[in-house]
């Protein structure tokens, strides 16, 4: 499972480091939301990965916190989901607005001489 949890997680930023690198600016918002995605996975990986473990504390017993999933991380992920999409949602408006007054969506502003 941590195998394929740390291939995701390289794949992801790979490929989020790739589209930041080119040119136009759609590019780069995907390329930002990949990395977004690939931080939030490392960051629910900290709160190690328990498969079928309670969610809550038993009654009355020890408790053992290492068979528990930690919460915390889970929070900020989810934060970080709604954050990051208001946030992509808002570079897009800015990437629509930029286009709309430019009239290209390369980075720099405009086209490559051919």
């Amino acid at each position: 499972m941590e195998l394929v949890l740390s291939l995701g997680i390289g794949i992801l930023t790979g490929s989020g480091v790739w589209l930041l690198l080119r040119p136009r600016t759609y590019q780069v918002i995907i390329g930002l939301a990949l990395l977004s995605y690939a931080v939030n996975l490392f960051i629910f990986s900290m709160g190690r990965l328990k498969v079928d473990a309670p969610p809550i504390l038993p009654g009355s017993e020890e408790i053992d916190p290492a068979a528990f999933a930690d919460p915390v991380p889970q929070a900020l992920v989810l934060t970080a989901i709604v954050i990051g999409f208001a946030t992509t949602a808002l570079f897009l408006v800015v990437l629509l607005a930029a286009r709309g007054l430019t009239g290209t969506d390369h980075v720099d502003g405009r086209e490559p001489e051919r």
